[in-house]
């Protein structure tokens, strides 16, 4: 095959694997770090009320578009009413209704959030809102005002900020406290703002949220002011006219309509309470992907048992053992002992722990080898041959559990993660090359499968390169295309250039 279609190749695996890659951090919100964790907020709205005597149909604002934050779930609780979820007006509404209930009434809403900064939720562009009919003599002082303040300011950012200073001004001008004369609410200053800007041609609206700050018993809604810019909507503090939003404000409704109606009930009351707790990231990209209907999580490794986890999160580590191999190997230049014997006493180092495991194989093949030799005199066949060395080390292994136990050093009951055929095979062919090339190559040719083996496990013992594979897959993809192109590597080896320092002059 020629060159260029190797590339081809090579450039389609990993352009396949690490767009997977971006889709599912990006998109679909699957963690990066191992073991993180996100705040998630939970909000109760409680709306209380007394039962009339006819049917009940209750209509309470929830939230709809929320910059800066996703809905992980939402529910309601509420025993006999039926409930929907409608738009109207002022955004979603969650309605229940029921044919009869007798005393006090409590509905509960519930909806979990989480922080995603990605997420643009932006609002649709609005019409220039109508002039506000407005009797006398408030109709003249709004046509001071704006007039006063317009002025005064540059564009519709200045003119609010202006705006609002006037307003919050502790000595108003006639105008100004004519306007506020009978305001008893933050939300009616508010409701007033979005007056003025309306007499200006300027698209505002109240907008009600809650500062989301750990667990809060009983939280108020606070109004904010929010305009149109003609390109996009802006929040102003009404108090301050700053152009801001407080630190993780949550809106729960836009507009001046009431939060909550009830036909056939009185005394209505929404109380809300909020709850922070901290969930597996996983866990919420996993939700997130399931609202979306997106395919990719019903291909996550997430979705199997926690065994079936558990096993697939080590054999997702052995391509990069065999990647570190074909380096070492190909690249490096190093001699070792069969193909992926190397990736295999890697795997049982991570279970062993390094140093006792190479303690423990460097014990088991001199002990190996030497009794091979041993077996050599006996002239046997090759079959033959490799069963008695394959029963000697399972000998081997056995001794070396019972002594260690004897001795109080448990880590020698380890020895029985060795891949015994592994071992066996090793120890045949040592033995092969010391008789044919000697001792020299057969040891280099040894130490230098435990090199391999031990930069094996450096790179499958690390548990950030552990999470990333298991949650994302696909980026074995990439590994494999790393693979293909080493294959075709036909350069100098590091361990080769020694060979010519003398034509390097050095």
């Amino acid at each position: 095959m020629k060159q260029r279609y190797v590339y081809v190749l090579a450039a389609s695996l990993a352009v396949i694997g690490l767009s997977v890659f971006w889709y599912k951090w990006q998109v679909l919100g699957f963690p990066l770090v191992r073991d993180q964790e996100k705040p998630v907020w939970t909000i109760e709205a409680a709306a209380r009320f007394d039962s009339g005597p006819g049917t009940i149909k209750v209509q309470l604002h929830v939230p709809t578009l929320t910059p800066g934050f996703r809905m992980l779930n939402e529910n309601s609780v509420s025993r006999g009413y039926g409930f929907s979820l409608n738009y109207g007006s002022g955004g979603r509404e969650a309605q229940w209704t029921i044919r009869r209930a007798d005393g006090e009434q409590t509905i509960y809403y519930r909806i979990s959030v989480y922080e995603d900064d990605s997420i643009d939720q932006s609002d649709t562009i609005p019409p220039f809102p109508p002039r506000p009919v407005i009797d006398e003599p408030l109709n003249t002082a709004v046509d001071v005002l704006v007039s006063d303040v317009r002025d005064r300011s540059a564009d519709t950012a200045s003119f609010t900020t202006e705006l609002l200073r006037r307003l919050n001004d502790p000595s108003p001008d006639p105008n100004v406290e004519l306007l506020l004369a009978g305001v008893s609410s933050d939300a009616g200053f508010v409701g007033i703002a979005t007056t003025l800007l309306a007499s200006a041609r300027i698209p505002a609206r109240v907008v009600h949220g809650f500062p989301l700050a750990g667990r809060q018993r009983s939280a108020m809604l606070v109004p904010w002011l929010e305009v149109h810019d003609g390109d996009q909507w802006l929040y102003f503090n009404p108090a301050t006219g700053e152009e801001s939003l407080p630190e993780r404000f949550f809106v729960w409704w836009r507009g001046s309509e009431d939060l909550v109606k009830v036909e056939g009930g009185s005394n209505v009351n929404v109380e809300f309470a909020i709850q922070e707790n901290h969930l597996d990231a996983v866990a919420i990209a996993e939700t997130q992907a399931s609202q979306k209907g997106a395919s990719a999580v019903d291909f996550s490794l997430y979705s199997l048992p926690i065994q079936t986890q558990a096993v697939y999160s080590v054999l997702l580590m052995i391509p990069i053992g065999a990647l570190i191999m074909v380096v070492m190997r190909n690249i490096v230049g190093i001699d070792a002992f069969g193909t992926f014997m190397p990736v295999l006493i890697a795997l049982a180092f991570r279970e062993t722990k390094l140093f006792w495991g190479v303690v423990l194989f460097t014990l088991l093949v001199a002990l190996g080898l030497s009794i091979r030799f041993l077996l050599e005199r006996l002239r046997l066949l090759l079959v033959p041959r490799l069963s008695a060395v394959l029963i000697v080390v399972v000998l081997l292994m056995l001794l070396i559990s019972l002594t260690s136990h004897r001795l109080g050093m448990e880590t020698g009951l380890s020895v029985a993660l060795f891949p015994m055929v592994i071992i066996a095979m090793t120890i045949e062919r040592m033995s092969v090359v010391w008789e044919e090339r000697g001792a020299a190559d057969a040891i280099r040719a040894g130490f230098g499968s435990l090199v391999i083996a031990v930069a094996a496990y450096a790179f499958m013992g690390f548990s950030q390169l552990e999470h990333l594979i298991l949650t994302f897959p696909e980026l074995l993809l990439f590994v494999l295309a790393l693979v293909v192109l080493a294959g075709r590597y036909t350069g100098y080896r590091l361990t080769e250039l020694r060979r010519f320092r003398a034509m390097r002059g050095g």
